[in-house]
């Protein structure tokens, strides 16, 4: 980078001069484009559209029933609010709001933006809410109880910060943050997360896994059965916004995962890591293509590293592509483009491998997996077609059964 650059000072991306300029070139923009004719018709078309009181309350699977946050003309900061699934399968559902944010946001003095929550599964009573100041990165964590509806008196508090966090157990986190000076990448995000048990200062926090100062973040995965037990921790350190390294955390130490550096880990279902490619992998006499997707079985993950065999999954044809994945309680759900035209398969491990079949849903649509239920095999799926408008249909995964519901 040469020396006599004038936008050097911009690499400070936390800097005076730094956050000086991007507000200046914010009011710069903003004044140019409320000054076109076109920007208050606009505005106001756009604001009737996304307070529209007909719209689709997409939901969540939230503990044995339904959750969604809810923003309009009145809740201009939202509610977060849950129903049963019959009561939400009914023309008017009865929503109970859980979390009013702008009720929040007046009685504190802060302007608070949801920026969702962290659930400890299955029972998902317990919850991380992170709430940011503003809506910028860094956000502050606190720990709400869903059935009585308020946050815990003396429970979980993480300060603002960029940060990242996982449930190991009901009185156990594990927290990537800054931890102190030298612990946050050039990027600005942590390389060090560590186990933080109730009622411990976060000075006291035990070290799980550190990455570099190179690197863009580290980040932990929990995996846990339908019934909620853990049976491994994977942490994954992002190299660069590209390429990965996943590490299998052992009572020996991190044991690092033998994946391409282009991957991700989509889903943990039936005991098997199910991981997407996004470059060619070969390995063992097997070329896996790009877009593929296969598994590792944890236990043998956890007995050998170096003598697991990866399960293929899927593999796309000539004009394929997958849109998403989702796995429910014992099924993994895949939402692939073939020839433009969206369909949804259903696959189940069974002696060794994977065996697939469609979802019948419509043709000619677009497909997109909305909710997935880790306590039973559910899901909610949008579909939307050149003369169908976005239909949200409620899936029995294990029957192949789906029916539209919104």
């Amino acid at each position: 980078m040469p020396e006599n650059d004038p936008y050097l000072f911009l690499e400070d991306v936390d800097g005076e001069a730094a956050l000086a300029w991007v507000e200046g070139q914010n009011a710069r923009s903003l004044g140019e484009v409320e000054a076109d004719p076109r920007y208050a018709g606009l505005q106001a078309a756009a604001l009737e559209i996304i307070t529209a009181e007909d719209r689709i309350a997409y939901p969540a699977f939230v503990g044995g029933a339904l959750g969604n946050f809810w923003q309009d003309r009145e809740h201009v900061r939202g509610i977060w609010r849950r129903t049963s699934l019959a009561s939400y399968r009914s023309p008017e559902p009865d929503w109970r709001t859980v979390l009013d944010i702008d009720g929040l946001a007046a009685r504190e003095g802060k302007n608070w933006v949801y920026q969702g929550r962290a659930s400890l599964e299955p029972e998902d009573r317990l919850a991380l809410i992170r709430l940011s100041d503003g809506g910028k990165d860094a956000a502050v964590l606190r720990e709400f109880d869903l059935e009585a509806e308020k946050f815990v008196e003396g429970g979980f508090f993480l300060p603002e910060g960029k940060q990242s966090v996982s449930w190991l157990d009901a009185d156990t986190l594990i927290v990537a943050r800054e931890w102190g000076p030298g612990t946050m990448t050039a990027s600005g995000y942590p390389f060090v997360f560590k186990r933080l048990r109730r009622g411990m200062p976060l000075e006291a926090a035990e070290e799980m896994f550190r990455g570099t100062e190179q690197d863009v973040s580290v980040r932990a995965s929990v995996l846990r059965d339908p019934g909620g037990t853990v049976r491994g921790i994977v942490a994954e350190r992002a190299v660069d916004f590209f390429t990965s390294e996943r590490f299998l955390l052992t009572d020996a130490g991190p044991v690092k995962l033998p994946l391409p550096g282009q991957s991700s880990l989509v889903a943990y279902v039936s005991g098997q890591l199910v991981f997407g490619l996004r470059e060619k992998w070969e390995r063992g006499g097997t070329t896996y293509p790009i877009g593929a997707l296969v598994s590792l079985d944890l236990a043998e993950c956890h007995a050998d590293i170096d003598a697991v065999t990866p399960v293929p999954t899927y593999a796309p044809g000539p004009r394929e592509t997958v849109e998403g994945v989702a796995s429910t309680r014992s099924h993994l759900l895949l939402a692939i483009y073939r020839n433009v035209r969206g369909r949804v398969e259903v696959y189940r491990y069974e002696d060794g491998e994977w065996m697939s079949a469609p979802l019948p849903l419509v043709d000619n649509a677009s497909i997109q997996i909305v909710a997935t239920s880790e306590r039973g095999d559910e899901a909610f799926l949008d579909v939307a077609g050149y003369t169908l408008p976005n239909t949200l249909y409620y899936a029995d995964v294990a029957a192949r059964r789906a029916e539209p519901v919104k």
